[in-house]
This record gives C-alpha cells, sequence and structure tokens, in this order.
C-alpha cells in the first residue's frame, strides 16, 4: 500500500510539473525563474533578480524577487511564430550600497514569445509602473521601467 501511495504521489508530481519551465533573462537586471501554466493560456512567473546599479563606480547592488502573472494575448494568429503576451507583477527588492533602502514595483508586461523548439523559446519582455522608494538616498513614488531578454526551457 505505502509503495502504492508513493507511485501516485512520483506519478502527480511529474504530470503536474509537465507544464512548468524555468529560465533566465537579462536587461534591467539579471533574473532566474520558474514558471507555471495555470490554465491553456495563463501562467505564473515566480523571479530572483539581480541587479548592478553603477556598482563598480559607488553604486550599489539590488537583490529582489518578483512574481507575474502572464496570459496570451488572444487574436495573434498575425504574428506568425511569435505569440504575445500580457502580464501584471509585483516586485521586491533590497539595495546595499551608496544607497541603501527598500523598492516595490508593480508593474504591467507586454512581451513577445518565440518557439525555437519543444522545449526551448525565447522572450523579449517590457514592464512600466510605479516604483515605491523608502531609503537612505530618497524615499518617495516615481515611475520604473525594465526590458528583458530571456529564455525558457519546458519540462515535458
Amino acid at each position: 500500500m505505502k509503495k502504492a501511495l508513493l507511485g501516485l504521489l512520483a506519478l502527480s508530481a511529474v504530470s503536474s510539473a509537465a507544464a512548468d519551465s524555468v529560465g533566465g533573462s537579462i536587461g534591467t537586471g539579471l533574473t532566474v525563474h520558474y514558471q507555471t501554466d495555470l490554465t491553456s493560456t495563463s501562467s505564473i512567473r515566480y523571479g530572483l533578480n539581480l541587479d548592478a546599479l553603477n556598482l563598480f563606480r559607488g553604486g550599489s547592488l539590488a537583490i529582489g524577487g518578483d512574481v507575474a502573472y502572464l496570459g496570451e494575448l488572444n487574436g495573434s494568429q498575425a504574428l506568425g511564430p511569435f505569440d504575445p503576451y500580457y502580464g501584471l507583477g509585483l516586485g521586491a527588492y533590497v539595495s546595499l550600497g551608496s544607497s541603501s533602502g527598500l523598492v516595490v514595483y508593480p508593474n504591467g508586461i507586454l512581451g513577445l514569445n518565440f518557439q525555437v523548439t519543444t522545449p526551448l523559446s525565447v522572450f523579449v519582455e517590457g514592464s512600466a509602473g510605479p516604483r515605491i522608494v523608502v531609503g537612505t538616498g530618497s524615499t518617495g513614488i516615481d515611475f520604473g521601467f525594465g526590458a528583458r531578454v530571456g529564455v525558457n526551457y519546458q519540462f515535458r
């Protein structure tokens, strides 16, 4: 009985991981992420981010994470092999260095995905939204933006 239960548990873990992917991106920072499908047209992505802001010229290092809901745009057949998507994200970062503090970044996302092979895809995306900053250098709300180019590897 115990072996059957463990076998079912392993099988359910493998089947639930069938739509999961890992990847990374570079742009306004360096990111590694884990993404899982919610439905056939939406997913959620969890990322770990590292931003070096003028680090070697007396700047600061920002370490943080983000979570983003991503959805496919309907009616995108006119773009051929490219799949456009949209999203809503929330990032939080701790900055250490010349200006230490905390940044919270709720943002909107627009992106374009291209399936290279069955498990491998590349993407480009941009994000924009308010940045809430609390720190030694400055405190307040300003407008933030980001851009990244990345790769996803989907588990089958």
